[in-house]
């Protein structure tokens, strides 16, 4: 029997943020910098290392790990209580690289994403990268509401009726 080939979901974003890339690494991976853009969490910097984000909401394994230019892990979705997750296992990469121009290019990139959750997906790591530049570039603390407000009738999400 022949192999089947199907295209994989995934959403992809860049940003140029102002450097040091070691300062943009810092808000990727840094505890301290997490919840001003994404949230309470831990990220262990080393290969096999654990991921718990969003206060155990977000968990997985580092696979790559190259500071501060490379960080890629898995990401498995869990309510409390939960040690598996009921959605489909994906991975998050993080790239940074420095342009000549002083600026620091972020490319994320998030894979497979269920059918159903690709609007909301987006719209959800648009608004993180709003956070996160606001804080690479020294703005003022902005409220994430505001933020996925804006995003949601970008991606055409009603916060009302988000998927499950």
């Amino acid at each position: 029997m022949k192999g089947e080939m199907s295209p994989v979901p995934s959403v992809r974003f860049e940003r140029r943020l102002p450097g040091p890339i070691e300062r943009v690494w810092q808000y990727l991976t840094d505890p301290e910098k997490l919840p001003e853009w994404f949230g309470q969490g831990t990220i262990e910097l080393c290969e096999g290392g654990q991921v718990s984000l969003m206060d155990g909401h977000i968990r997985g394994i580092v696979t790559q790990c190259r500071p501060p230019h490379l960080l890629i892990y898995t990401w498995n979705v869990l309510a409390p209580g939960q040690t598996v997750s009921d959605y489909p296992e994906s991975y998050l990469k993080l790239e940074l690289e420095a342009l000549e121009d002083g600026q620091i290019l972020l490319t994320l990139t998030h894979l497979p994403i269920l059918k159903r959750f690709e609007k909301q997906n987006a719209m959800g790591w648009h608004t993180f990268l709003d956070l996160m530049e606001n804080g690479v570039r020294g703005g003022p603390l902005k409220s994430r509401r505001d933020f996925m407000q804006a995003n949601a009738s970008l991606y055409g999400v009603d916060l009302t009726q988000l998927a499950k």
